[in-house]
């Protein structure tokens, strides 16, 4: 009985030592860095517009699309100092002259920005369409309003259908 009395004994110092020591408190902290960078991004939500004139367009000698109807990207950027929207026809042979195809847009800039107010004619080098001097952390829709002049230097020949000229706008968003 003294034997089953010490075991016993026994088996519980070695029971509370070993609850004791899974009660112990053990910390430690790690820090946590985000490294973020300046950047931007551009959605282009109309890949393609048909410009189709009628009558009218033609004693105009333009034919345009504006606002909600225009070419329409979205913006975004987490640049404290804002982004730049640039607009370009960069094609090798463009179908529409370029001085015959002009942009701008009605959008207003973001705080501190600027765009382009007053139809411009295309260039095959990047112009600012569109800025905005701080961050644009939700995205923003651009519209570019398309006016094509000249109308008579496209011909078309007498028969069914029409014949299509087309020229590609590059747009490029650029964090600064």
């Amino acid at each position: 009985m003294k034997r089953c009395l010490a075991a016993l004994a026994a088996i519980l110092t070695c029971g509370l030592l070993t609850s004791s020591v899974c009660l112990a408190a053990s910390t430690g902290s790690s820090a946590v860095t985000l490294a973020a960078s300046a950047n931007a991004v551009l959605q282009v939500l109309d890949a393609t517009m048909t410009l189709t004139p009628n009558a009218a367009d033609y004693a105009n000698d333009f034919v345009e699309v504006t606002g909600a109807s225009g070419l329409r990207v979205r913006v975004k950027s987490n640049s404290s100092t804002g982004c730049v929207l640039y607009v370009k026809c960069t094609d090798a042979s463009p179908q529409i002259a370029l001085a015959d195809l002009l942009v701008k847009t009605q959008t207003a800039p973001g705080a501190g920005g600027a765009s382009m107010s007053s139809y411009t004619a295309i260039t095959a080098s990047d112009q600012a369409l569109w800025s905005t001097g701080a961050a644009q952390v939700a995205f923003l829709q651009v519209a570019t309003d398309i006016r094509i002049q000249n109308l008579f230097a496209y011909p078309d020949a007498i028969g069914p259908g029409t014949t299509n000229y087309t020229d590609n706008l590059t747009y490029t968003v650029v964090a600064q």
